[in-house]
């Protein structure tokens, strides 16, 4: 087995607070660490789950997705968060800020974007 092991993703906003608390309340984490523009959030103790970092970048970009034009801020990575209920899971998400892409690649995926402009995707196994 390998010495290493990947902990946590690192996303960048404007405000890193605002949104750790879009995160905190799509995926019911707690807050692990937190200083004045970074915070590291991760799943309740005894539950699985990776932890999420946030940083505050003053000179961040929204990232475009999927990209149209050359010089566009490319999405660098997206996380993909499985859920039991997609469509009511979509609303919940909207609701909490989330922004659904008008682009939707499969139907068992909704690509949405949280506050800060980062895609994410809920998807839930196809039925058998």
């Amino acid at each position: 087995m390998s010495p290493t092991r990947l902990s946590t993703v690192v996303l960048d906003a404007h405000d890193a607070h605002d949104l750790a608390g879009f995160y905190l309340r799509l995926l019911g984490y707690q807050v692990r660490a937190e200083e004045p523009d970074w915070l590291l959030i991760g799943p309740p103790p005894g539950t699985e789950g990776l932890a999420l970092a946030f940083e505050t970048e003053p000179g961040y970009t929204r990232p475009v997705w999927p990209t149209r034009k050359p010089g566009d801020q490319q999405m660098m990575l997206h996380l993909d968060i499985e859920v039991d209920d997609l469509e009511s899971e979509t609303a919940r998400a909207m609701a909490e800020g989330a922004t659904l892409a008008e682009y939707q690649p499969q139907d068992d995926v909704r690509v949405l974007f949280d506050p800060a402009g980062h895609p994410f995707c809920l998807w839930t196994q196809p039925s058998q």
